[in-house]
């Protein structure tokens, strides 16, 4: 026997077209969302009453429209109804931000702590936030919740740190945040925290493997649309992919020849160098950097044409390096792999992170905002 949709469903689903029209085109009229969206005028009327109360929408000036006489209102979201908060815990750094639900940053903090597993550092942490918090002027009311990025696995209920050799934050339980913040908190892979990112920047793009390429390698994997944690939460952890057994260099992980030892930052920047630096040098042809840049980029070649061969998607360049890769690294990237592999591959699965800067703490709040438009609107 079917179910029967009852009229607080259709009524909910209304509710929900009318938000998300409206959260699509910024600034509409009445009679464009009930003209688009195929909806009686008193029933958009209706939604857009109850909405505008509670705050989720608000009038935002006139609009023109085809019909002729007076111009419209137009209806806009109240893009700070709710907003999310994300931190990326680093070893030296907490980095801090607030987005509303367009994913906009409302404010950024860099705090300078070092990580210790000590509840010192975490009181610390929180303190910082809450002091951010109250800076933005964010109520109680406002804040969805919490993402936490961590260089590690994370278990499938979010709470605990399965594996954190970069930190030493193994078994790391969520519970040492919550005990000092009295709202939602999640831990999140930073490495899907920053694919997430480009899943929102770019609403159209369903598969592809993210490569993080930042002080340590990392990856994600994004299947129609979301991303793959796996069964036991370490999908996409390539960083420990063993190329070079013997002779390799010694990973974190204890094992020698990982890609992480290949294909990371702190392999490519010598002592004090800076990104910034180093591609100074290696555009100026400066022979010593542009031989170890080459060196690199041949072993990124060899990471990614063995990814490619596994799963024949686009790949996405990210991280703190794809701000500096250019066209002319991508052509090499794309030489060495078809010396590689077997097949006759066309050029066009390689592209540059759309988001590179600040992704990893954005991604870890758009999970709240997210779950949001989805869940609850």
């Amino acid at each position: 026997m079917e179910k029967s949709i009852t009229p607080n469903q259709i009524k909910q689903n209304n509710r929900s077209l009318i938000y998300h029209y409206i959260y699509k085109n910024k600034s509409v009229s009445q009679q464009d969302i009930s003209y688009d969206l195929r909806l009686s005028r008193p029933t958009v009327t209706t939604n857009l009453a109850s909405m505008e109360k509670e705050g989720l929408i608000a009038k935002s000036g006139l609009i023109n429209t085809e019909f002729v006489g007076r111009k419209a209102s137009a209806y806009s979201i109240v893009a700070d109804y709710r907003v999310s908060i994300g931190v990326e815990i680093v070893k030296k750094e907490a980095k801090i931000v607030a987005v509303d639900l367009y994913g906009k940053s409302l404010g950024r903090t860099i705090c300078d702590i070092i990580y210790e597993y000590k509840e010192s550092y975490f009181k610390t942490v929180c303190d910082k936030i809450l002091e951010f918090k109250s800076t933005l002027g964010i109520t109680d009311e406002q804040l969805l919740g919490l993402g936490f990025a961590m260089q590690g696995l994370v278990s499938p209920d979010a709470r605990s740190m399965l594996y954190g050799r970069i930190l030493d934050c193994t078994g790391l339980s969520i519970e040492e945040f919550t005990r000092y913040l009295p709202y939602p908190c999640t831990f999140i892979h930073d490495a899907y925290c920053a694919a997430f990112s480009e899943i929102w920047v770019s609403p159209g793009l369903t598969d592809a493997f993210y490569i993080s390429l930042s002080k340590h390698l990392g990856a994600a994997i994004i299947s129609k649309g979301r991303i793959l944690v796996g069964k036991h939460g370490h999908s996409s952890t390539i960083e420990h992919i063993q190329v070079e057994p013997r002779g390799g260099a010694l990973c974190y992980c204890g094992r020698h020849g990982c890609l992480e030892t290949l294909c990371s930052l702190h392999v490519l920047l010598k002592e004090g160098e800076s990104l910034d630096s180093f591609f100074e040098k290696v555009r100026k042809n400066e022979p010593s950097f542009s031989e170890r840049w080459k060196v690199f980029l041949t072993n990124l070649a060899r990471a990614i044409n063995l990814l490619h061969l596994i799963y024949d998607t686009d790949f996405i360049l990210g991280g703190h390096l794809a701000p500096y890769l250019c066209e002319e690294d991508l052509s090499f990237l794309y030489e060495k792999i078809a010396e590689l592999t077997p097949f006759t591959e066309a050029p066009d699965f390689l592209m540059l992170s759309k988001m590179p800067r600040h992704n990893i703490s954005i991604g870890a709040a758009l999970t709240y905002i997210h779950a949001f438009l989805n869940d609850e609107i």
